[in-house]
């Protein structure tokens, strides 16, 4: 659990959250191995988790269109799992990738218990499409 504790310190949406509630959401954190050109999820896939890169590297495309590449301590899916919308994107590892999973119904959980969370996803997301 220290470990989960300190890759989602790492993260952007998670950095200034207190430790109690890092440690609370270690837990439910899913791991999950992609073997380098496996899909991770396609575009037009509904949304219902979030993922944090912990080690590795993964393609963000349109079809044959790279929006970006992101490793070690980066976030995807925030988008998704805060609507439940469609994937506005498709993800592919590039590498022999491991990621963890966050489901929305315990990120929905953890937002009602600590505002400082939906704070750090509102100006991860200002950041990145502001």
């Amino acid at each position: 659990m220290i470990e989960r504790v300190f890759i989602l310190k790492r993260a952007d949406v998670f950095r200034d959250l207190p430790t109690e509630v890092l440690e609370s959401l270690a837990p439910h954190l899913e791991e999950v191995e992609l073997p380098t050109g496996r899909s991770l999820f396609e575009k037009g896939d509904l949304g219902s988790a979030m993922y944090i890169v912990v080690r590795g590297r993964v393609r963000v495309h349109d079809g044959t269109r790279t929006l970006a590449t992101l490793e070690d301590g980066a976030v995807l899916g925030e988008l998704s799992v805060l609507s439940s919308e469609e994937r506005n994107a498709s993800v592919t590892a590039e590498s022999e990738t491991r990621l963890l999973r966050l489901d929305q119904d315990v990120l929905y959980e953890a937002m009602a218990l600590s505002p400082a969370l939906g704070r750090g996803f509102i100006e991860v997301l200002l950041d990145r499409f502001g």
